[in-house]
């Protein structure tokens, strides 16, 4: 199969398309179920994989293999998942495509840890404490993507903050089955990011 050849940065919106299995995660690259809607990718394709950009090494019918360096690992959950867990997916947003959600680079800066999950009438509130050096960048009201799925903050705490799931979200992502203790991939606004430097004189955050 003929590889694409990319030369620029890959951009999603945190609008969910599908979830995923895990089907196994072995030696630096992780295999998934491909959902039938992602027949169009091929080697080289970009896609977000719980809030992390991956490129497609492989592909079959029903399957899609990536590479993931050891640091992905580290520093985000797809290391601690397991065979049959299920994750978030987006394809990279072609350049006539609509804009949804907000600006997601699938670069995750950290990972949070759930620490409330609670019934408000539809809608279900979602708390988690954050990264301490994430915390600069969350604003209520602001953006940011959990698992890959782009959220409105509803309230920031001094560690945490809470988003509010409707319930299409609740039913078509990963973020329908998290419970207290669970891990999550945190990527906040890059034009927030860009904003704190530049006020903060620190050109190179």
């Amino acid at each position: 199969m003929k590889a694409k050849l990319y030369t620029a940065n890959r951009m999603f919106t945190g609008i969910i398309e599908e979830m995923a299995e895990i089907v196994s995660l072995s030696e630096n690259k992780l295999t998934l179920s491909r959902p039938d809607s992602f027949s169009d990718v091929a080697i080289g394709s970009s896609i977000a994989v719980a809030g992390v950009c991956l490129s497609a090494i492989d592909r079959t019918r029903d399957s899609m293999t990536f590479d993931v360096v050891g640091e992905t690992l580290r520093k985000t959950t797809l290391g601690s998942l397991q065979p049959g867990a299920r994750v978030n997916l987006e394809r990279a947003l072609p350049a006539n495509g609509r804009f949804d959600g907000h600006i997601v680079q699938g670069h995750a800066e950290g990972v949070g840890e759930v620490t409330g999950v609670k019934q408000d009438g539809e809608w279900t509130l979602l708390t988690v404490t954050l990264p301490k050096d994430v915390l600069p960048y969350v604003v209520s009201k602001g953006s940011l993507a959990i698992d890959g799925v782009s959220l409105t903050i509803a309230e920031k705490g001094v560690q945490s903050c809470t988003v509010a799931l409707i319930p299409h979200t609740m039913a078509h992502t990963t973020l329908g089955v998290l419970r207290e203790g669970d891990a999550v991939n945190i990527e906040t606004d890059i034009l927030g990011r860009y904003i704190h430097s530049m006020a903060s004189g620190n050109h190179e955050a």
